[in-house]
């Protein structure tokens, strides 16, 4: 079994595929996007606006970075099912 494939199998990544993981990680996206553009005019606000992309379509879009980065299914609906 692979690191992904184990990863899969927590709670953690179990959640992080549930609906409420989903709304979680959009979320936060949104709240890093908005922090970033409260500070738009310094390099730092344009990164964490790019960023706060990153949660965003995750949860959008269902993908697990974390267990695709650790060799396991990039889709949350197959980390889902462990």
């Amino acid at each position: 079994m692979s690191i992904g494939q184990s990863f899969a199998e927590t709670g953690f990544a179990r959640f992080m595929s549930s609906p409420a993981g989903r709304l979680l990680r959009v979320v936060v996206g949104l709240a890093i996007i908005g922090y970033g553009y409260t500070h738009r005019a310094e390099t730092t606000g344009v990164v964490l606006m790019v960023v706060g992309l990153v949660p965003l379509a995750a949860g959008a879009f269902n993908w697990c970075l974390i267990s695709a980065l650790l060799g396991g299914p990039f889709s949350g609906a197959r980390v889902g099912k462990g």
